[in-house]
């Protein structure tokens, strides 16, 4: 095998209590997960998966660059699943056997492009996958809390509260989640899965202070830094 050229940069999170770091291969969302506006009661539809670079994962500290090419900035904060094992159509039930921790995140996104780019049909890659979309917490192991099922998912802006739930509200589990997307796809340790996030998305300001917790895994604080130059 030739040697490479050069060695590839390779994203990694803080793992909780520990010097180790999480190295993450690829970053999977689900599109929608929580019930919005009048969607309660109807039938579950096939997830929804779209897929962030590696390189859009950084630590939720500090300072946010406020990305290009937007005027509508938005949070979204989210569940993460961290995969340990590499595992491919993978059972419901064995599914959490799959699963090394868990972090908090935020799906951050330029909702102007991906409104844009709905209304022609076309792929919203652009609003998503911008480097530094996702920040993400340190992760904890499940050997420290398990797989929590329950616990408040909120997020507020200034002092302001605007987005809570719950992790029993979500639509589809943890272990359906997981087995459904390895339906597909090949799942391999250091994968990412963001799980959805609660009604309550809107859009942020240079300056405004975001803190946001999944109760009982991981809280976050970070500031929207300036816009950036187009």
């Amino acid at each position: 095998m030739s040697d490479l050229l050069f060695a590839p940069a390779v994203a990694s999170l803080p793992i909780s209590g520990s010097d180790q770091r999480f190295p993450v291969a690829r970053v999977f969302c689900l599109g929608r997960n929580y019930h919005w506006g009048d969607s309660a009661g109807q039938p579950r539809s096939v997830p929804l998966f779209f897929m962030k670079p590696a390189s859009s994962v950084i630590e939720a500290v500090g300072e946010l660059e406020y990305p290009t090419q937007t005027n509508e900035f938005c949070h979204e904060i989210e569940l993460v699943v961290a995969i340990g094992a590499d595992g491919f159509q993978i059972p419901a039930h064995q599914a959490l056997e799959y699963v090394w921790g868990y972090g908090a995140g935020l799906d951050l996104t330029r909702r102007d492009l991906q409104m844009a780019a709905k209304a022609i049909g076309q792929p919203w890659e652009a609003a998503k996958a911008f480097d530094g979309s996702a920040p993400i917490t340190p992760l904890v192991p499940v050997s420290r809390i398990g797989h929590p099922d329950k616990g408040a998912v909120w997020l507020s802006v200034n002092g302001v509260e605007r987005q809570r739930s719950d992790l029993d509200a979500q639509i589809w589990s943890v272990a359906e989640v997981v087995s459904q997307l390895s339906q597909s796809v090949r799942l391999r340790a250091g994968d990412l899965i963001m799980t959805g996030t609660p009604p309550g998305v809107d859009a942020l300001l240079p300056g405004d202070v975001i803190t946001a917790e999944i109760e009982g895994i991981a809280r976050l604080q970070v500031q929207v830094g300036e816009r950036g130059q187009a």
